[in-house]
């Protein structure tokens, strides 16, 4: 098993790296540059042109292992259906919210309504075929023996855990190699996890995504060539909690990926201080952007990001496995 998900990282690596000297020239022809936001920091005006729609790139690697996969064992397995499902069915609505964006020159693509419609058929169709299948609709709580029954109600999970992970993932996506980063270290305990629970397509998919989002940092790294859009951010949102739901490890995926918390929390509450009080808590939200205003270079706000991550991962891993 352990050279299997080996394998499974290094080929998406080897693929994305691959694709991506291949795909970016071909995204500056067809002009697919990133808008940026005026009010955000000036820092990023220069980013402006710089190709998007990247996730491309990841999707296509990972659809790629993901079928090598299933081709060697000879059957589809149910658990890769379901992740390529919200990965792809969640990649398509970033797809067109990126597409929307660059023809029309503008930062706001699909409609929010139009977004969650779209997140929300995947999320019903994820849990129908789950719940064909007799899933087990209790949840645990980590380092315990406790465990709540749901029943019809982990619908109502399901959705919350999809739609708010794609979307906090989303947020993350601001700072070259931020969001890739974060997502391959989340990603990377979870198929610690997965291993640890010997459930094979879980730690297989889960190291396919480290090893395409690691290929992609070759070339999403400061300065970034590409970056990965919409497409990207909200596929590795769902997958990321497609992934925990599956492995039965739903609330652990609020400390795993506790940057992506985070960074929605920010946004929340500085909305909600300025429309109760008229003031902002932060310079600029998400987070990230604050302590580029408060005078952190973007470098470092990253690697403090990544460090948060590494030990929100490395908690999660102990508190599932040894405690």
């Amino acid at each position: 098993m352990v050279s299997t998900i080996f394998l499974a990282l290094v080929t998406a690596f080897i693929l994305t790296v691959i694709f991506s000297p291949l795909f970016i020239p071909l995204l500056k022809r067809l002009k697919f540059g990133q808008s940026i936001r005026e009010e955000g920091p000036k820092s990023h005006q220069k980013k402006g042109g710089t190709p998007t729609m990247g996730g491309v790139m990841i999707l296509l690697a990972v659809f790629i292992v993901t079928l090598l996969a299933q081709f060697i064992q000879t059957t589809f397995q149910t658990e890769a259906f379901l992740l390529l499902l919200v990965t792809i069915g969640f990649g398509l609505i970033g797809f067109l919210d990126d597409f929307i964006k660059i023809t029309k020159k503008r930062n706001l693509g699909l409609t929010s309504k139009q977004k969650l419609a779209g997140q929300l058929v995947v999320a019903i169709i994820f849990f129908l075929v789950l719940n064909n299948q007799g899933f087990d609709t209790s949840v645990a709580v980590p380092g315990t023996n406790w465990s709540v029954e749901f029943g019809w109600f982990y619908v109502i999970l399901v959705i919350i855990m999809l739609v708010g992970a794609s979307n906090a993932v989303n947020l993350t996506d601001g700072l070259d190699g931020l969001l890739a980063g974060t997502s391959a270290i989340a990603f990377g305990a979870f198929a610690v996890l997965a291993w640890n629970a010997e459930m094979t397509e879980a730690a297989v998919f889960s190291a396919t995504i480290v090893g395409a989002v690691l290929g992609f940092l070759v070339f999403n790294a400061h300065p970034a060539k590409v970056f990965m859009g919409d497409t990207g951010s909200l596929a590795l949102g769902g997958a990321i909690a497609a992934i925990a739901i599956l492995t039965k490890l739903e609330l652990l995926l609020i400390l795993i990926g506790g940057v992506f918390v985070v960074e929605t929390l920010s946004v929340i509450l500085q909305v909600l201080s300025f429309k109760l009080r008229n003031k902002r808590i932060f310079k600029m939200s998400p987070i990230h952007h604050h302590f580029e205003l408060i005078g952190w270079s973007e470098w470092r706000v990253v690697v403090t990001f990544w460090a948060v991550g590494m030990v929100c991962a490395v908690l999660g891993i102990y508190i599932e496995v040894w405690v």
